[in-house]
């Protein structure tokens, strides 16, 4: 749960949601890119996208967590890079990109509607 400190945080439930989401899409991307790197070469381009999405995801609750003027465009490109991984990690049966694929989805969701906010 997102610092209920932080007044803007705790005065914007979608923020904290979004902080919430972005922090958990970091782990399950960081778990899935760790268990594809032990896998055959057709999980390269999941491995690569859910590194740049635990990264983009992260910067992102930290840009929120700071009241960053950049949090907004920020929120959009995290959204389309949160789809295009889920889409990816769909594609392979394994058991870490299914759980990454449903809380990518999720994470896309709500900063999609941080970057409309």
């Amino acid at each position: 749960m997102a610092l209920t400190q932080i007044d803007h945080v705790s005065e914007n439930e979608e923020m904290a949601q979004c902080i919430d989401n972005c922090l958990e899409a970091a782990q399950a991307c960081e778990w899935c890119a760790d268990e594809c790197a032990g896998e055959s070469e057709e999980m390269t381009e999941c491995l690569r996208l859910c590194r740049d999405v635990a990264d983009l995801t992260t910067l992102h609750a930290r840009f929120m967590v700071r009241n960053s003027n950049y949090s907004t465009h920020l929120a959009e490109v995290c959204a389309g890079a949160c789809e295009e991984c889920a889409e990816e990690c769909d594609r392979h049966d394994a058991e870490h990109c299914q759980v990454c694929a449903d809380v990518l989805r999720e994470c896309a969701e709500t900063c999609h509607e941080m970057s409309s906010a």
